[in-house]
């Protein structure tokens, strides 16, 4: 099913309780039963629904649910002054990271950097190390800070101590003793 149109049925089964047809308690419980691993993608669905609806439904189609996520936060944003043709151009033409940057300048302001998931694996019994190097770092960089800066600061001091040059210098005279 299409993403505008599930946001628009959604919509509905809230505003005339059709979660009561099924003897449910509240529409909570209604997304609970019909959506228990996206609740939060359902209400985005209906925040696009009624947000956006100054823009044509095959437009929101084209560019994607996660970006018409993006265009409610602007158009919430700037509320009548919302240029929707100007934000849905740029919603079509900018790739879904360029685009993040763009509404992430217009809501704050701030430049800010293209970000990265990192994902690897740790073993339950490293965790516990992890968790408190970056709790540490947290408390020494100031609390309001980010894991992802946390781990950048722990990995600077780490390159700070080891000295790369002279270990492979060393084990060049090794290899060349052998």
């Amino acid at each position: 099913m299409r993403f505008v149109e599930l946001g628009e049925y959604l919509c509905e089964v809230r505003a005339k309780q059709y979660w009561r047809v099924e003897r449910l308690k509240s529409f909570d419980e209604f997304l609970e039963r019909h959506f228990p691993d996206s609740r939060r993608k359902a209400y985005y669905l209906m925040g696009i629904h009624e947000t956006l609806t100054r823009i044509p439904k095959p437009d929101l189609r084209q560019v994607g649910w996660s970006k018409a996520v993006e265009l409610t936060r602007v158009a919430r944003r700037d509320g009548e002054s919302f240029d929707c043709a100007t934000w849905l151009h740029r919603a079509k033409n900018l790739p879904k990271e360029g685009f993040k940057v763009e509404v992430e300048r217009h809501l704050t302001g701030k430049e800010t950097e293209p970000w990265e998931l990192l994902y690897f694996k740790v073993y339950k019994g490293q965790l516990a190390v992890i968790e408190r190097a970056l709790d540490t770092a947290g408390l020494m960089l100031g609390c309001d800070k980010a894991r992802g800066y946390c781990l950048e600061m722990i990995c600077a001091d780490f390159l700070a101590g080891a000295n790369l040059e002279q270990n492979e210098a060393t084990s060049s005279e090794l290899d060349s003793e052998s």
